[in-house]
């Protein structure tokens, strides 16, 4: 495990900031690692999404690492970027980092995963991006 930094990324701003409810967690308050999965696709859509112009579909979840628990209450800030892009395809880095008392600033990043969406047109078929 690695060691918590003390601060989020610098100079990155987050996809995504979302604090877990306890409908989120088991009855030990661990945050399921179902609902953190779910959040890191959304948050990684979101740079696919405007680098396709348009909608994409999750295609892969190349590698996914829970490198700590996520509780209840803390505040999570994902931090995505493309990483690879192919002619339909777009593969995105996403980083979760954990604020865990606000009163002390304890940060930690807590998963990383890598994801790949593929751009689609209005029938869910998968479409050539548009040049950068």
């Amino acid at each position: 495990m690695e060691t918590a930094p003390t601060t989020l990324p610098p100079g990155r701003m987050p996809e995504l900031r979302v604090v877990p409810m306890p409908a989120d967690a088991n009855v030990h308050g661990d945050v399921f690692g179902g609902w953190i999965m779910a959040q890191v696709d959304m948050a990684g859509a979101l740079p696919a999404m405007r680098r396709a112009n348009g909608r994409v579909a999750t295609i892969a979840v190349n590698s996914f690492l829970f490198k700590h628990p996520v509780f209840v209450g803390d505040v999570l800030s994902f931090y995505a970027e493309v990483v690879r892009v192919g002619r339909t395809s777009i593969t995105v880095f996403v980083e979760v980092y954990a604020q865990r008392n606000q009163l002390i600033d304890e940060i930690a990043k807590v998963t990383e995963a890598t994801l790949t969406y593929v751009a689609t047109d209005d029938e869910r078929r998968p479409r050539p991006l548009p040049p950068d």
